[in-house]
């Protein structure tokens, strides 16, 4: 068999929740969907269409597909009422900023990118105008209190991400396709995402159809069926689309193992969990429909993550379950997380990124993590040949000053936020953190440039900020590697305490066994990655939910709503030793 595997990958890498009800049914083309609209406006004289749009979408295309398949007698396209290029971009610098990666989370509104003069006249317009009106465009909705029909275009950022790569999209009320994809990225991640799920937190009671953005060919279903099932995802685990991404340190431990196509040189990261960037599909009928899992977090807040974790975070979901491959690559950048203020101050960020790193897999041989610094290292010195390593060339030794810890498969090594760190070579890491994954202060790169030949961005003033230079190795040892701690045991089964730290407040929780274990939400939302066995099944005592199967290595998320669940080997796995963990928020 393979390098990291003895059998084939059973890896899921599509996986959907099935929606049963009969009445739902997905249109899956343009003649098909305008066709449903003609249906459902043929006896609406003087009727009043609004089609409103995420960013990313080809607003050219699918304009002109309405237009050419439809009979209008007005066509309002909402972007003439934008403010000019230019008082957006000044608008939105103190956020966007001249930072190459970091700027800061934006309270703009969507109402904002509009001249208010041209917004009222627009207005006027519309309401003057008789007979079939379309009104389209980012933030239609906003020109029409009460339209016959509302329909929103929905996009994944993944798939904007991809469209950013290749030139294809501008931000938000500019013309700026052809800066780099990093910087269309970062403007998307501080303003135009914020702004536009402001925006359309406001149209779910209120949308006719929502239109899948993602492929090349849309796909259509009511906005009540996207919205019950949301509901019934939000009551019953799941798992969100994962996506894979080459990186300049990547591995080929996930090509294997999940039976990734042979394209890019390596894999360096799998986002497995993070529904912010992650999709739903929705299997209705025999179509599945892409929608961004973030509309679940927004919808379902409290069902899915529970009353008290939504008290303390809102409708974000903090837990992010990534992978991160160096089987076959090289060092992780050095780094560090920004401590909680800090993040509060720079970035407008309510809390950080606590994190951890447990081992999947790792060489035996070969495999490090860089964790704390070292005892008695001279922390301005480390700084200051930071510095010449980075701005005259000359080599860094880490080594010198971080301590580099052997690591081998079912390590847990903890990483709060200012401990400066990294994962070496030939390591599979499942990384469990507080979900503000951007905020990475990279310290040190061992000379590598990334995929773009640029070398990538350093951030030795702000991360030397940030690290805690009395977590030396003798405090390391003894609080971040391996606190590992029996918790219970039972029939079958063994429950250990992982961690993360004290000062983080994420806990992870190990479960080995053999037969069937119980768990409980205990009122917040669960996280779970099986990380030995082949296959295991999720059920409900109590019947509320189908069984559902997992594979190995898959990341799946138990609602807040779910309460009592078991998890117990399955198939390929019966009789034979499995573990999962689980990550939670605490409570208190």
């Amino acid at each position: 068999m393979g390098k990291f595997r003895d059998s084939p990958s059973t890896y899921d890498k599509f996986p959907y929740v099935e929606i049963e009800d009969p009445s739902a049914y997905c249109w899956k083309n343009w003649d098909e969907i305008t066709s449903e609209f003609q249906t459902t406006l043929k006896d609406r004289a003087g009727y009043v269409m609004v089609v409103d749009l995420y960013q990313g979408v080809d607003q050219v295309a699918y304009l002109e597909e309405l237009k050419n398949r439809m009979s209008f007698d007005y066509v309002i396209e909402v972007s003439q009422a934008l403010k000019s290029p230019e008082e957006i971009q000044k608008m939105v610098y103190p956020e966007v900023t001249d930072d190459r990666v970091f700027g800061y989370m934006t309270r703009l509104k969507l109402t904002e990118f509009f001249d208010q003069s041209k917004f009222v006249a627009l207005q006027e317009r519309i309401r003057s105008a008789k007979g079939n009106i379309l009104i389209f465009g980012i933030g239609a909705a906003l020109f029409h209190e009460h339209p016959t029909l509302l329909v929103y275009v929905d996009m994944a950022r993944w798939e904007i991400q991809q469209r950013q790569r290749k030139h294809l999209v501008n931000n938000l009320g500019v013309f700026n396709q052809s800066e780099s994809p990093s910087a269309n990225y970062k403007h998307s991640f501080f303003v135009d995402w914020r702004v536009l799920d402001r925006h359309k937190k406001t149209l779910y009671n209120s949308w006719n159809y929502v239109i899948d953005g993602n492929g090349k060919v849309p796909k259509m279903i009511c906005g009540n069926v996207l919205n019950e099932a949301l509901t019934h995802t939000a009551n019953r685990p799941f798992r969100v689309v994962p996506f894979f991404d080459p990186g300049p340190w990547g591995g080929q431990w996930m090509r294997e193992v999940c039976d990734l196509d042979s394209g890019p040189d390596n894999f360096a990261w799998c986002f497995d969990c993070v529904p912010e960037e992650n999709s739903l599909l929705l299997k209705i009928g025999d179509d599945l429909f892409e929608t961004p899992s973030i509309n679940l977090v927004f919808q379902q807040p409290k069902t899915l993550l529970g009353e008290a974790v939504f008290g303390r975070f809102g409708d974000e979901f903090p837990i992010r379950f990534d992978f991160l491959d160096t089987m076959d690559g090289g060092n992780l950048s050095l780094q560090v997380h920004p401590l909680t203020q800090y993040i509060q101050e720079h970035f407008g960020m309510h809390y950080t990124q606590d994190e951890s790193y447990y081992l999947l897999d790792a060489d035996p041989e070969s495999a490090s993590v860089y964790l704390g610094m070292k005892e008695n290292a001279d922390g301005e010195s480390m700084v200051r040949e930071l510095q010449q390593a980075q701005y005259k060339g000359i080599d860094f030794d880490a080594d010198r000053y971080v301590n580099r810890w052997p690591a081998k498969k079912h390590d847990h090594f903890l990483i709060p936020a200012g401990t400066i760190h990294c994962s070496g070579k030939d390591a599979m890491v499942l990384e469990i953190s507080a979900t503000p994954y951007i905020f990475t202060f990279k310290l040190w790169d061992w000379e590598r440039l990334g995929l773009d030949g640029k070398p990538r961005p350093i951030h030795i003033e702000r991360g030397s900020k940030n690290i805690q230079w009395d977590r030396t190795t003798t405090w390391v040892e003894k609080n971040l590697i391996n606190q590992i701690e029996p918790i219970n045991e039972g029939d079958g089964w063994i429950e250990e305490r992982t961690g993360l730290h004290k000062s983080e407040f994420i806990e992870t929780r190990r479960h080995w066994f053999t037969k069937r274990v119980a768990h409980y939400t205990n009122g917040g939302v669960n996280v779970l990655n099986l990380v030995e066995g082949e296959e295991v099944i999720v059920e409900s005592p109590s019947h509320t939910f189908k069984p559902y199967i997992i594979q190995y290595a898959e990341t799946f998320i138990v609602p807040a709503a779910v309460g009592s669940y078991t998890v117990r080997p399955y198939g390929k796995s019966e009789n034979k030793k499995c573990a999962t963990v689980k990550a939670f928020v605490r409570h208190g």
